[in-house]
């Protein structure tokens, strides 16, 4: 058994406030969660209303399927928020 964690880092250079982006988080926390079945945060930079953070993490059988799903959920954020990701950090544990 293995754990799948990924980190996304957004830019998103429209937002002008908190709660903005608040709405841009959960919107996307909550696909991620309904669509993959993954636990899905806010993780870092909570108070700077243009960079998100978000962490991705899943138990996963094995690292064939942990590499397939880490292609999907990166695949999913780029094509479900208007935000540019800056970087992407992928983790099998």
């Amino acid at each position: 058994m293995k754990i799948l964690v990924m980190t996304f880092r957004l830019h998103a250079p429209w937002v002008n406030s908190l709660k903005e982006k608040r709405m841009i988080v959960k919107s996307l926390t909550a696909k991620l969660q309904n669509r993959f079945h993954v636990s899905a945060a806010e993780t870092d930079e909570q108070d700077t209303h243009r960079i998100i953070v978000i962490g991705v993490a899943a138990i996963v059988p094995h690292n064939a399927l942990a590499d397939s799903m880490m292609n999907e959920l990166s695949a999913f954020v780029e094509n479900n928020t208007e935000a540019e990701i800056i970087d992407e950090i992928r983790e099998i544990r």
